[in-house]
């Protein structure tokens, strides 16, 4: 096989275009189908075309950049070896495309990486080596090891020629439909969104091609509100696939120019839409894989788009079983198909019945309760919506009218993920306590730190953690605090976990606060 040629640090639109189409990612890619999705194309009024990227080898597009990259290597790079930082599809990518070249690769994973997916790298025929605590640890490791033992690393999407090889799926795209009017492409670090728009905008500029991020790791978004590639604060990793702090400086330039909109989605819209791919082609999504069509369906809705050819790109179907479950239960609110409500009903006999009879026969989903005090009660109730938000409002002015106290839940996301699986477990005695929420790494030690830290120091008066199948866990928990305790930020810090404050949460003060 014959090694392509490389890319200038910059090129220009053209030379991606030629890069493109002397690309060699066939050698071990598959051509994916773009297929029509009946249902939703008749639900949304246009036609709703899928890239399917969970058809490749290693059931993503990763495969298409890394190919490219690798196989540009001359033959001391080759001789060398490679080597990257990955736990998901990236690895399995570099795996397989040095694998049939013929060279060695070195796969840095964080030790928290699950074991499927340590596994699928080593049945690629890669090297697995574990080390630190999250992705930057193991980033910065697999850097140290290039430059000490030679090794090419291959990065994930902040690369000409990874972002060329990616820009071989629009080229495909183009020559199975030529007559859609809109692109929508999932963003994470970039490569993906920056290969597809440069290589239409050359031939087709008349398409529009739209990023989609998630809206707990939205890059891209910030970096064009800056004017410059900047760090997150924080990222959410439900869609792991798309979880970057910071977007690629290549990758930022060509979106910045060639992109002609961005739109972002929160994790509910992305269930809905997992569920969206399962009904119409039988697909099973990880959650950055669904995450083009679920801002496809936000976009559609905001600007009244009808009748169009619209396509998205699946990108990838490497999801935890386990984590099917959460999507499962979180489906229906991001489809506005459900609200979920907090109602102070009377604690006397008959009241479920008339609160169920106000409701005016609309199926109840979820109805939590617990005997509290001999005048009140506080239910945590879900309610089946057939109108979405609409019809949720309507709700709301029914309770009030009819004399309930209603707080409306639907968005909250402490509710969601934790409220609901307590209710009914109020303190015996008054408590001054601040509540916490935490993402804890899924690993051996995580909640004996986690005890160590604080455990020893302060009293935890409430904990509740339940798996939802990913790399890490979502805890939430009290303390006996006074106002003043400089000590506990201190050992907050120390712990290095994600945290907020849930403290004023509305969910809490209905539910579990003393």
């Amino acid at each position: 096989m014959a090694e392509s040629q490389p890319l200038s640090a910059q090129p220009c639109g053209a030379e991606y275009l030629r890069a493109v189409l002397r690309s060699p990612v066939y050698e071990v890619a598959q051509v994916t189908p773009l297929q029509k999705m009946e249902k939703i194309s008749s639900r949304l009024g246009n036609t709703i075309l899928v890239k399917r990227e969970d058809r490749q080898p290693v059931h993503s597009f990763k495969l298409r950049g890394a190919y490219a990259m690798i196989a540009s290597l001359n033959a001391q790079q080759r001789a060398a070896g490679v080597v990257t930082a990955s736990a998901g599809n990236h690895a399995q990518g570099v795996a397989l495309s040095a694998t049939r070249l013929g060279i060695k690769s070195l796969i840095v994973m964080p030790v928290t990486t699950a074991d499927i997916k340590v596994e699928a790298v080593r049945a690629f025929g890669g090297e697995a080596y574990l080390f630190g605590a999250n992705f930057d640890e193991a980033r910065a490791k697999a850097l140290e090891m290039a430059e000490q033992s030679g090794y090419t690393f291959i990065p994930p999407f902040d690369h000409p020629m990874v972002i060329a090889g990616q820009g071989t799926l629009a080229m495909e795209l183009l020559q199975q439909d030529a007559h859609i009017d809109r692109v929508f492409v999932p963003v994470g670090g970039g490569g993906l969104a920056a290969g597809v728009a440069v290589l239409i905008k050359q031939l087709m500029p008349q398409i529009k091609v739209i990023g989609v991020e998630a809206e707990d790791s939205a890059c891209l978004k910030a970096a064009l509100e800056a004017g410059e590639p900047v760090d997150l604060s924080r990222v959410g990793l439900f869609a792991e696939g798309v979880a970057v702090r910071r977007i690629g400086s290549e990758t930022f330039r060509l979106c910045q120019q060639y992109l002609d909109d961005i739109v972002t989605v929160d994790s509910d819209a992305i269930c809905a839409a997992v569920k969206d791919l399962f009904e119409d082609t039988r697909a099973i999504a990880e959650p950055s894989g669904a995450l083009a069509l679920a801002g496809m369906k936000k976009y559609i809705q905001q600007h009244q788009i009808n009748g169009e050819r619209l396509a998205h790109v699946l990108s990838g179907a490497n999801v935890n079983f386990h984590a099917l479950r959460y999507v499962s239960e979180r489906c229906e609110l991001g489809e506005q198909r459900e609200a979920l409500l907090a109602v102070t009903i009377p604690e006397q006999q008959g009241s479920f019945l008339r609160f169920c009879q106000l409701l005016g026969g609309r199926a109840v989903t979820e109805f939590n309760y617990r005997y509290a005090s001999p005048d009140s009660a506080c239910i945590f109730v879900g309610v089946r919506l057939s109108r979405g938000l609409e019809e949720r409002s309507e709700i709301l002015h029914q309770l009030e009218a009819g004399g309930y106290k209603v707080v409306d839940l639907s968005d909250d996301e402490m509710a969601k993920l934790h409220v609901r699986y307590m209710v009914g477990g109020r303190p015996g005695k008054p408590l001054r306590e601040k509540l916490f929420s935490f993402e804890f790494p899924e690993a051996p030690g995580a909640l004996l730190r986690f005890l160590q830290t604080l455990g020893t120091h302060w009293n935890i008066s409430l904990f509740h953690y339940r798996s939802h199948g990913t790399d890490y866990g979502r805890v939430l928990a009290a303390f006996e605090l006074s106002d003043n305790e400089p000590q506990f930020a201190e050992h907050l810090a120390a712990l290095g976990y994600d945290f907020h404050d849930e403290t004023s949460n509305p969910a809490f003060r209905f539910f579990l606060a003393g």
